[in-house]
């Protein structure tokens, strides 16, 4: 039973539950827009799809600087640096399907402005479940996010990504995505 403010919060009793710990990153690029993925998962096509921020799981002995430039370049082909990086200042946990799991996960969210516009994106360092999973990418100008109607992953990133670019410290409530 995952737990939220001190009270219990109830998981859905359908699949094994993964617990841990992961950072997702908000990449701005020289023109403020933020780099999303496309995602389905093809063990429920019952969810449909949603534009997610780049990230993952935090292996053991990294830290959440390491786990966030390592999934960057694993996912988008994205060299990074740790000082580059913004301090994870949105702070969430969350449970959703994936994979024939129910993953459970604190996750922390932080920035990092690239110099350049936009690059293309290079998934050729993707696990095999991304290759078949991520079927698109875009750089969203960050108005275009905040008005979309479209589902995203943190659920809430259109409401709270300005409060995020501010520098705001966001302690976001449990999210049930799925």
């Amino acid at each position: 039973m995952a737990v939220e403010d001190g009270l219990p919060v109830s998981l859905p009793d359908d699949l094994p539950i993964l617990e841990r710990s992961a950072v997702r990153v908000v990449v701005l690029d020289v023109h403020d827009r933020v780099l999303l993925f496309h995602i389905r998962d093809h063990d429920h096509p019952d969810l449909g799809t949603w534009w997610e921020l780049p990230g993952g799981g935090i292996d053991p002995g990294e830290t959440y600087q390491d786990a966030a430039i390592r999934e960057l370049r694993e996912e988008a082909g994205i060299v990074a640096v740790a000082s580059r990086l913004g301090p994870p200042n949105w702070r969430r946990r969350a449970s959703f399907r994936s994979r024939q799991r129910r993953h459970l996960q604190d996750e922390v969210i932080v920035t990092l402005r690239l110099p350049i516009p936009g690059p293309d994106i290079d998934g050729s360092e993707r696990v095999e479940y991304e290759r078949e999973d991520y079927f698109d990418f875009r750089w969203w100008p960050t108005a275009e996010i905040c008005a979309s109607r479209e589902r995203f992953y943190p659920g809430r990133l259109p409401v709270l990504l300005p409060a995020v670019l501010e520098g705001q410290e966001i302690d976001e409530p449990f999210e049930l995505f799925s």
